[in-house]
């Protein structure tokens, strides 16, 4: 059985660069959510000199746009969403020092290249377990872009949320290698 490796965000130094492509994560700590709209933003921030109202050094970023709490709950279910959109912003948050995302789907060429170069690693989790994931999650507040709603960017701390490394930050990708080692194994 292989271990699962207990990690706190955000990521010491070096310590995103010592994962390895399938190895399982159960992540404690804080993480920021934030989809399309909140990097567009972010990105222009930045493109234009500004400051973000988030530290970034060696923050882990959640492609999640969670539902509406219920009472009692400091969150509603908060699932991935699709990674892609974000690759165009996301080689200069990797700049920045974010050392994680989380999220689902393949990344494209220049987001693994910026891995590589910055240390970081894509984690995924997956898609259709919303509800469960939401358990994970200690408290949820609004840490900036309040006007964009659901896909404002959440602060949220979680405990132990079941996590995969899909691409590590030699730039070994589990979309690439997994289905290989399926077809070497039949």
């Amino acid at each position: 059985m292989e271990r699962v490796l207990q990690l706190n965000a955000p990521f010491l130094h070096g310590e995103a660069s010592g994962l390895r492509m399938g190895e399982q994560v159960l992540l404690s700590g804080v993480v920021y959510t934030a989809r399309d709209a909140a990097h567009m933003r972010m990105y222009r921030t930045i493109s234009n000199g500004g400051r973000l109202n988030i530290d970034l050094e060696g923050a882990v970023i959640f492609y999640a746009g969670p539902a509406p709490a219920r009472p009692g709950s400091p969150i509603g279910s908060v699932g991935p969403t699709t990674s892609s959109r974000m690759d165009p912003y996301t080689p200069s948050l990797l700049d920045l020092g974010v050392k994680a995302m989380i999220g689902k789907g393949v990344r494209s060429g220049s987001v693994v290249d910026a891995m590589k170069k910055n240390g970081a690693v894509y984690l995924g989790a997956a898609g259709g377990i919303a509800a469960l994931l939401a358990r994970t999650v200690i408290s949820s507040r609004i840490a900036d872009y309040e006007d964009l709603g659901p896909e404002a960017v959440r602060e949220l701390k979680i405990c132990r949320m079941p996590l995969v490394v899909l691409i590590d930050s030699l730039g070994n990708s589990l979309y690439r290698e997994g289905p290989a080692k399926y077809r070497e194994q039949r």
